[in-house]
């Protein structure tokens, strides 16, 4: 499994509504999960992002799939980044001619 970070921001409809932040992280998981995605963690943030979560997903069109699920429900703006472990840079690190 690859490994995303989930960069999200409250967008109007979403701060309107933040006492709800919990109930539709919780939903964002079930939603993951019903996707063949895990979600490792969900962190509140300061500065210019609301909420970083941390995933787990077998390919990009997974991912994909699930980001354009949760920005359709309105309440944040993301942005998703590919991660590699320290694994993974020897791997890739390996392969740099």
């Amino acid at each position: 499994m690859a490994t995303y970070i989930m960069l999200a921001s409250f967008t109007d409809q979403g701060i309107r509504n933040v006492k709800d932040t919990i109930k539709r992280a919780e939903a964002f998981k079930d939603l993951a999960k019903d996707s063949g995605a895990t979600v490792k963690d969900i962190y509140w943030t300061l500065g210019q992002y609301d909420v970083v979560a941390i995933a787990d997903a077998p390919d990009e069109m997974t991912m994909t799939a699930l980001g354009l699920a949760l920005g359709k429900s309105g309440n944040v703006r993301t942005q998703t980044l590919r991660a590699f472990s320290q694994a993974d840079m020897n791997t890739i690190l390996a392969k740099v001619v």
